[in-house]
């Protein structure tokens, strides 16, 4: 049963550094391809010149909208010397506070080489690269964020969690997805890859046991298997194998790194944490307060994970005008790159973050 609605309710959190403007160019983007009255933004405060003013990196009343909200846009967080006392980051604790209160399990991120944009792998045209990773996003090494043992100042440990439950979801999740996807660009099978380190750790080996298992119920969609260190080979050598890739939380978070590069950089790395019932969404390129204020900043990877938004919240409400606003802005930054209109710095161009907004604008109409 459709649950469409008249207005989406947004959670905007703009953060540090860069944040800000991107996010307020993903907003811009996201109303000119939904109008005004579907989308309805609230912005909230968070992040690490939060925590710095106040001593709270994510206000009660910014999690209690998040809570409540239809889906949350994030900019960016984090500020350099801005740490806990323990020295990990403090603008991290943003969206790691909300991974794990909203239960955000998988983690999706992807990688897909657009026309104009030039990968460093010699030879590999727009649409040969096209596959997504899906990242555990709950448990994993990171689980032991905060709960690690220092003993002495001579000794650390940090330990591994998987989980019967944080496996079958994700390997789900992955399976699902590589149905709704058209296969991998080299073959057109659907297929999941499950990286793990199965054959040292018991841990890894548990993973891919589990995704074997849950195999077994997708007859349609072909697993395979990498190790970690294998595949960052393999997304170099032969990316156009990939459809869907799964793994445990800090190899996925590696690996989408690498596989970003593929594709020109972090500059176009979306992202989106979801889980049963909220999803998250911001570029995973950081704050990059280095150049913070200067309009020179690329909004394009806020903006395609603003088009992650609308898809999930298309498939999740049943609501077809979301859904087409996500092709059209997908669209419309394919366009911006082929035709040259708006080229970011870094990927060798001048435009401004001001100007690729604009043009990503013209061409929604």
């Amino acid at each position: 049963m459709s649950s469409q609605k008249s207005r989406y309710d947004i959670v905007s959190i703009d953060g540090d550094g860069i944040g800000p403007e991107v996010c307020r160019s993903a907003v811009q983007v996201l109303q000119a391809a939904c109008g005004e009255s579907l989308l309805a933004f609230a912005h909230h405060e968070g992040g690490a010149g939060h925590y710095a003013r106040t001593g709270h990196v994510l206000p009660e009343d910014t999690f209690a909208a998040c809570r409540q909200a239809d889906a949350i846009l994030h900019g960016a967080a984090g500020l350099p010397g801005i740490t806990y006392p323990d020295g990990t980051e403090v603008g991290n604790d943003l969206h790691l506070q909300l991974r794990f209160k909203l239960d955000l399990f998988a983690n999706v991120r992807p990688i897909r080489l657009y026309a104009g944009a030039e990968s460093p792998l010699r030879h590999w045209k727009a649409g040969q690269i096209d596959y997504v990773i899906v990242r555990e996003n709950t448990e994993g090494l990171y689980a032991s964020r905060g709960g690690g043992i220092v003993l002495r100042d001579e000794m650390a440990t940090d330990t591994i969690v998987v989980t019967r439950k944080g496996v079958e979801r994700v390997a789900k999740f992955s399976f699902e997805l590589s149905r709704k996807r058209q296969g991998a660009p080299r073959d057109g099978k659907r297929r999941v890859t499950c990286c793990d380190k199965a054959n040292i750790l018991r841990s890894y080996a548990f993973f891919r046991q589990v995704c074997t298992e849950v195999a077994a119920g997708y007859p349609d969609v072909e697993i395979d298997y990498a190790y970690a260190d294998a595949i960052t080979v393999h997304m170099v050598k032969r990316p156009d194998f990939y459809d869907v890739i799964v793994a445990e939380n800090m190899f996925g978070d590696i690996i989408s790194d690498l596989g970003a590069a593929t594709i020109g950089g972090m500059g176009l790395s979306a992202s989106a944490e979801l889980g049963e019932h909220h999803g998250l969404f911001q570029g995973a390129h950081g704050s990059a307060p280095d150049i913070a204020g200067q309009n020179v900043a690329s909004p394009m990877a806020t903006i395609l994970s603003g088009a992650l938004m609308l898809r999930w919240l298309g498939d999740r409400h049943g609501d077809a005008r979301l859904s087409s606003a996500a092709d059209r802005v997908e669209q419309a930054v394919e366009t911006v790159l082929r035709e040259g209109l708006a080229i970011p710095r870094d990927l060798g161009g001048t435009a401004s973050c001001t100007d690729i907004t604009a043009a990503v604008c013209r061409q929604l109409g």
